[in-house]
C-alpha cells in the first residue's frame, strides 16, 4: 500500500509539473530566487477538498511544501486558505491539522476561510496578511496553480508577491509521510456545495477574482 501511495503521489507531482517548460519563469528558477530573498514573513498555501477520509495528493503537495519551506526558515509562518467548498470540510483548517501533525510550529500557522475560489485565496490571505504586519508574501502552491495565479498576483496588489511552486526533485524525497488528524472540528454544519450556491457562471468569475469587491490600498 506505501508503495502504490508512494507511486500515485508521484504520478501527480510528474503530471502537474511536466508542463513546467513551458512556465517562466520555472519553478526550480524560482526557488532559487526565494534563497536569495529569504525568510519571507509568511506563504500563502491556497486549499484543496478534503472527503473527510485522507489528504489528496494535490493537499498533500502543497501542505508538505509549505512544511519544508518553513523548516528551511525560506518562510516565518504560513497561512492557510479556503474555506467549506465543495466539501463540508473548511479546507484551512485541515491543512492546518496536517500541517502541524508534519510538525509545523502551531504559532507559525493561520487560517483564512472565508475563500471560495484560488484567486480569492491571494486576495483575503494578502489582506489578513497586512493586518497582521507581514510585508513581505509569497505564494507556495503546485507549479500550475502558481502560474495561473502569476499575472492576478502581480497588478493587483500594492506590496509585491513572490511565487515559490513546489519542486518534484525535493518532494520526492519527502513525500512518504502519512500523518493522522481528526478533522471532526473542520466540518460546517447544513453544509452546501458551492455547485449549488453558485452558477457556473458566478463560479467562472470566482475563478478569475472577478466576484472579489477590491479595496483600495
Amino acid at each position: 500500500m506505501l508503495k502504490s501511495k508512494h507511486f500515485f503521489f508521484l504520478f501527480f507531482l510528474t503530471l502537474t509539473t511536466s508542463s513546467c517548460v513551458f512556465f517562466r519563469p520555472s519553478p526550480k528558477k524560482l526557488y532559487k530566487r526565494a534563497l536569495n530573498e529569504k525568510p519571507y514573513d509568511v506563504i500563502i498555501v491556497p486549499g484543496c477538498p478534503y472527503d473527510g477520509n485522507d489528504w489528496t495528493t494535490a493537499m498533500k503537495g502543497r501542505v508538505i511544501w509549505a512544511d519544508y519551506l518553513i523548516k528551511q526558515g525560506i518562510a516565518k509562518n504560513v497561512i492557510f486558505s479556503g474555506g467549506a467548498i465543495y466539501t463540508p470540510y473548511v479546507e484551512a483548517k485541515v491543512m492546518a491539522k496536517f500541517a502541524e501533525e508534519l510538525g509545523t510550529p502551531k504559532e507559525k500557522i493561520f487560517i483564512e476561510d472565508k475563500a471560495e475560489h484560488s484567486t480569492e485565496n491571494i486576495y483575503y490571505s494578502y489582506h489578513f496578511a497586512k493586518k497582521m504586519g507581514f510585508t513581505k508574501i509569497a505564494v507556495a502552491s503546485d507549479p500550475f496553480q502558481s502560474n495561473l495565479l502569476m499575472r492576478f498576483s502581480r497588478i493587483r496588489f500594492k506590496l509585491p508577491i513572490a511565487h515559490i511552486p513546489f519542486i518534484i526533485d525535493t518532494l520526492s524525497k519527502i513525500d512518504d509521510v502519512y500523518p493522522k488528524i481528526d478533522a471532526s472540528d473542520c466540518k460546517v454544519e447544513n453544509f452546501q456545495p458551492i455547485t449549488e450556491t453558485q452558477t457556473k457562471r458566478q463560479r467562472r468569475r470566482g475563478t478569475f477574482g472577478k466576484n472579489i469587491k477590491f479595496e483600495k490600498e
